[in-house]
């Protein structure tokens, strides 16, 4: 079926009315990776940085000025105890046990071990005559130098640190006026570190311990910053949707001179540029729907006269001349044409104000359908094949109802192929009415349009059999029951609309 001029559209009036809804605005939902969690969690991160960069620079500076302390403390007393050690040639390991002993309490900060190598000798001043602390790295560094002084190694052992000295003992020419001469006893010295890798330690879990807090207190700053930004994307948002609803006259306190406030102020001139648009595409859709109202009320009148002028003609048409006869039928038809448009602009002027009402009533459908069908003379079962399922009991508008089954049967006469069958049934809790022909069917291009307002299927038809809004008025009468109206192809061929309406 070619729904050409028969089409209609959605009403302004009902989108003014479904813009115009209003609405509170969802709440935001939270996501759990949502913009104020990852905001969170990088000012949390960068207080992380902060803190971990923090303490591990304190760390190393703290560390190495504690063992640099004792070591330096150490070497300095060890060097002195070694050159104030009176040393006979060939040495006496007794007397040289003795010295090492002297040395070793005198061990600053705290005591040592003290070694001694000559030779083959081994002395010590414990129950072991060498270490195993001391490496041959030191031992090297203290025999290969060419002007002997003092040489200092830390070594880790077993998880414990530990400082290693040796000082080569030496002894002045008569002269005094030379270097230094060897008298290959190198002394070794062992002091542990644990007290202040203890030290250390401790300061190492006191920064531990102080960056939960810091963390924790970096929190409220984090969700302080975090709300500030989210609070202009929130009201945005809120606004959006505001607009959306139809509430154009929404806008945002925009405060500040920051990249949010600036998007607040856009958004805002955004939307006043539009409200002002939208006030003037409806004053001249309002002053459209007047002027076709207005126009359709002052063309009853003379119609009224024409009608009952072409009444009387056609009924002496007989007696005048061929050509006189032809141009009066042809005026006849024509005025009632022109009456039927004015009837429809005068029923979607209605629909347009909102002034369209439902006065409903218990019927029966199918004898509803059947007094539809018997007024337009729709009885012969070449043209029109009904299919009602009796007995189904509908709350309907009989007057409206009427005219929705009234102009589907004869769009379907008009634009499909006979027979058209009308069939009634209840499905649910909706009555359903579906009319279909063995036409053509519709193209895919036009089935988009079929409600729409004086739509023609082929641009180049200038005339219509119909007004082009018995489809917009069809719809317009289901949407006021509460019910829809479709338009689809058969797949045996022709056009199907079918309307549902609650029961």
């Amino acid at each position: 079926m070619s729904p050409d001029g028969e089409a209609g559209q959605e009403t302004a009036a009902g989108h003014g009315r479904t813009s115009r809804r209003k609405g509170r605005s969802p709440r935001l939902r939270p996501h759990p990776f949502g913009l104020r969690t990852r905001l969170v969690l990088a000012f949390l991160l960068v207080a992380a940085v902060g803190c971990g960069t923090t303490a591990a620079l304190t760390y190393r500076a703290a560390r190495n000025a504690i063992l640099e302390q004792a070591q330096d403390t150490a070497v300095s007393a060890f060097r002195e105890q070694v050159e104030d050690l009176n040393t006979t040639l060939p040495v006496d390991p007794d007397t040289l046990r003795s010295s090492l002993l002297r040395i070793a309490r005198q061990g600053k900060p705290r005591p040592w071990r003290v070694y001694a190598e000559y030779g083959t000798l081994r002395v010590s001043s414990t129950d072991r005559p060498s270490s195993s602390v001391i490496t041959p790295e030191l031992r090297a560094r203290a025999a290969d130098q060419d002007i002997p002084h003092g040489s200092f190694q830390r070594v880790v052992k077993d998880g414990v640190p530990y400082l290693t000295m040796a000082v080569p003992a030496v002894f002045l020419a008569r002269s005094a006026e030379g270097p230094p001469q060897r008298t290959g006893l190198v002394i070794y010295a062992v002091m542990a570190l644990d007290e202040e890798e203890a030290n250390v330690e401790a300061m190492v879990a006191a920064a531990r311990d102080g960056a939960l807090p810091a963390l924790a207190v970096a929190l409220i700053p984090a969700l302080i910053a975090a709300r500030g930004v989210l609070r202009p994307v929130r009201e945005l948002r809120h606004a959006a949707h505001s607009m959306g609803r139809g509430r154009l006259d929404t806008r945002i306190h925009a405060k500040g001179s920051d990249e949010l406030a600036d998007l607040a102020r856009t958004f805002n001139e955004s939307a006043a540029e539009l409200e002002r648009s939208v006030a003037e595409l409806r004053n001249a859709e309002a002053r459209a729907r007047r002027f076709a109202s207005d126009v359709s009320h002052e063309l009853r009148t003379p119609l009224a006269g024409m009608l009952a002028v072409t009444e009387v003609l056609d009924e002496d048409a007989e007696g005048l001349d061929s050509d006189t006869a032809r141009a009066v039928r042809l005026i006849s038809a024509e005025t009632g044409k022109l009456a039927v448009l004015v009837e429809d602009l005068m029923e979607i002027s209605r629909f347009d104000a909102r002034a369209a009402e439902l006065h409903t009533d218990e019927v029966d459908a199918a004898d509803c359908v059947r007094k539809t069908l018997q007024h337009r003379h729709w009885t012969d079962p070449a043209q029109v094949v009904p299919y009602l399922t009796e007995g189904i009991r509908a709350r309907l508008d009989p007057r409206r109802f009427d005219v929705v089954v009234a102009n589907l049967v004869g769009n379907a006469l008009r634009h499909g192929g006979t027979p058209v069958t009308v069939r009634l049934y209840a499905e649910g809790d909706q009555l359903v009415t579906e009319v279909a022909d063995r036409g053509p069917g519709i193209h895919p291009d036009v089935l988009p349009h079929v409600f729409d307002r004086f739509y023609k299927a082929d641009q180049a038809r200038t005339r219509s059999e119909g007004s082009g809004l018995g489809l917009a008025i069809t719809q317009e009468n289901v949407r006021l029951h509460g019910g829809t109206v479709t338009a689809a192809d058969r797949p045996g061929g022709g056009a199907v609309f079918t309307v549902r309406m609650p029961l």
